[in-house]
C-alpha cells in the first residue's frame, strides 16, 4: 500500500478551496483527513486511527477494504468496464438473478442506477406508470435522497431549502409523532395512524394516489422502527385502495436490522423496493430499484420511461454482487442479530448512568441515543434547531478515536456489520465518556 503523499493539513486545504461539501457551507466545515481504511477503522495521514461507529453513511456494511470485493472489482476491469445499458452482461444477470434469489417474495426483476435517491426517482415514474395515478403519500419523518424527485419526497427539514418540488406528493404523520401523545400501546398506535390515514385517502381522493413511500426503519430522522403490526395494516389498507407500498431500504436494507431486508421483520413484501448504500457496502456506487412480478410484466409490454447512462454498470454490478456474497457467507446478517441485544445492553447502561438520555433504540446495528436537556425529558435540541453540547461532543470523539454521526441531538451507533463484541464496547466506552460532557449540561 503506497503511503500518501499529501499531509492532512494539505487534504483539507485543497479540498474545502475547490470542492463543496455536502449539506454544508463549505468554507465552515472541518473534515476528516483519510487516508486509508480497513475493517471498521479509518485511518489517517499521519497514523491517526477512528472506529468507524457509522459504517459511513450507513453504508460500509461488510466493513472497510474486503479483499474479495477489491478483487472482483479488479477482475471485473479486466475484463469489461462499460457497455451502455441496453446491452446484456455476464454480471448482469448474475446479480440479477442472486437479487431474485435473496430478496423475499415476488420482488424478482431490477433496475440499475448509481444510487438511493436515482433508484426511488425510478420508483416514482414505475409508480406512476404502472397505476396511472399521479399523487405519492409520504411522512414527515423520512429522508429519501437529495434529487428533485426524491427531496419532494423526503419529509425533513433538507427538503425547505429545495422548495418547491415536484407536483402530488401529500405527506402524512409517522405512526409516532415527533411529540408522543397518544396511545399507550403498539396497538393503540397502529389503531389511530391508519384511522388517520385512511381519512387522508379519503380526502385526496384514493383513484388518484399512486404509492405511498416509506422508509421501512427511518434512518436519519430517528431510527424508527415500525409498531408491531403496522406494516401488516398499511399494506392491508393500501391494498384496499389500490394503493402500491414502495420500501425504501437504502439506509436499513442488506442486514443493517438483522435481516436482508427490513420488511421481513413486519413479514409483508412491497410492491416496490430501492436499495442501495449496503447492496455494495459503497465500494462503488450503485442504486436497485425491484419491482413485484405483477409490475415487471406491465413493463414487458408497456415501455419504462426511465433511463440513465450508468443503469447497469458492470464494475459497480460486480461490486454488489461480490458483496452480497462476502455478507451471505461471513453471516454479517446473523452477527447484526446477535449483536443487537448486546449493543441494548450498552445503551441501558449508558441511559441509567448519564442524566442526559433521554431514550435509545436499536434493531439489529441500526441504532441511536437520544440525548435531554433536562430531567423532565425536554429534547436537547429542537425540531431543525441546535445546541452547543453537540459540536462539544463532536469534537470529543473525534480527539479520541471515534467517528459517527451527531444528528440535532442523538448520537447514531450503526457500526459495520463485521463488528466483534469488543469493538463495540471499545465505541460505546469513548461514548461513555462523552456522554458526562453533556450531563453537565442538563438541568434537573
Amino acid at each position: 500500500m503506497n503511503p500518501p503523499s499529501m499531509s492532512s493539513a494539505e487534504m483539507v486545504s485543497l479540498c474545502k478551496q475547490h470542492s463543496l461539501f455536502s449539506w454544508s457551507a463549505s468554507g465552515k466545515v472541518d473534515p476528516h483527513a483519510i487516508a486509508r481504511a480497513e475493517g471498521v477503522y479509518l485511518y489517517g495521514p499521519e497514523g491517526q486511527r477512528w472506529l468507524d461507529f457509522n459504517s459511513q453513511l450507513m453504508s460500509v456494511n461488510i466493513g472497510h477494504g474486503h479483499p474479495k470485493v477489491i478483487q472482483a472489482i479488479k477482475d471485473q476491469l479486466d475484463s469489461l468496464i462499460f457497455v451502455y445499458p441496453g446491452m446484456a452482461t455476464e454480471v448482469r444477470a448474475k446479480l440479477s438473478q442472486r437479487l431474485a434469489e435473496l430478496v423475499p417474495g415476488d420482488i424478482n426483476t431490477f433496475f440499475y442506477t448509481l444510487g438511493g435517491a436515482e433508484a426511488n426517482e425510478n420508483a416514482i415514474k414505475a409508480a406512476r406508470l404502472y397505476t396511472k395515478r399521479h399523487k405519492l403519500l409520504v411522512r414527515y419523518r423520512s429522508y429519501h435522497g437529495a434529487t428533485h424527485g426524491a427531496m419532494t419526497l423526503t419529509g425533513d427539514p433538507r427538503r425547505w431549502y429545495n422548495e418547491p418540488g415536484m407536483s402530488g406528493v401529500v405527506r402524512v404523520m409517522d405512526p409516532v409523532p415527533w411529540d408522543y401523545s397518544f396511545g399507550s400501546t403498539e396497538e393503540q398506535i397502529v389503531a389511530n395512524n391508519l384511522r388517520y390515514l385512511e381519512e387522508i385517502i379519503q380526502f385526496e381522493g384514493p383513484h388518484t394516489i399512486a404509492a405511498m413511500f416509506i422508509e421501512t426503519v427511518t434512518g436519519t430522522n430517528g431510527i424508527l422502527v415500525p409498531p408491531k403490526g403496522y406494516l401488516q395494516g398499511l399494506k392491508a389498507l393500501l391494498q384496499k385502495y389500490g394503493i402500491l407500498l414502495v420500501c425504501d431500504e437504502v439506509m436499513c436494507g442488506w442486514g443493517r436490522t438483522g435481516k436482508k431486508l427490513a420488511f421481513e421483520h413486519g413479514d409483508i413484501v412491497p410492491d416496490m423496493v430501492t436499495m442501495a448504500k449496503g447492496v455494495t457496502s459503497s465500494y462503488l456506487p450503485l442504486g436497485v430499484l425491484g419491482l413485484s412480478d405483477a409490475i415487471a410484466e406491465h413493463f414487458r409490454e408497456n415501455v419504462f420511461w426511465g433511463g440513465l447512462t450508468y443503469s447497469g454498470h458492470p464494475v459497480c454490478l460486480a461490486a454488489a454482487l461480490a458483496g452480497i456474497n462476502v455478507m451471505m457467507e461471513e453471516d454479517l446478517i446473523g452477527n447484526a442479530a446477535r449483536l443487537e441485544p448486546v449493543m441494548r445492553e450498552h445503551m441501558e447502561r449508558l441511559a441509567a448512568k448519564h442524566k442526559c438520555v433521554r431514550t435509545h433504540r436499536n434493531i439489529g446495528l441500526f441504532g441511536l441515543i437520544e440525548l435531554q436537556k433536562n430531567t423532565a425529558g425536554e429534547r436537547l435540541v429542537p425540531y431543525a434547531g441546535a445546541h452547543p453540547a453537540m459540536p462539544q461532543l463532536a469534537k470529543f470523539f473525534r480527539d479520541n478515536g471515534l467517528f459517527t454521526m451527531l444528528q440535532w441531538g442523538t448520537v447514531m451507533t450503526n457500526p459495520p456489520l463485521c463488528i466483534t463484541e469488543a469493538q463495540l464496547a471499545e465505541g460505546f466506552e469513548v461514548i461513555d465518556r462523552g456522554l458526562s460532557l453533556v450531563d453537565a449540561h442538563v438541568d434537573g
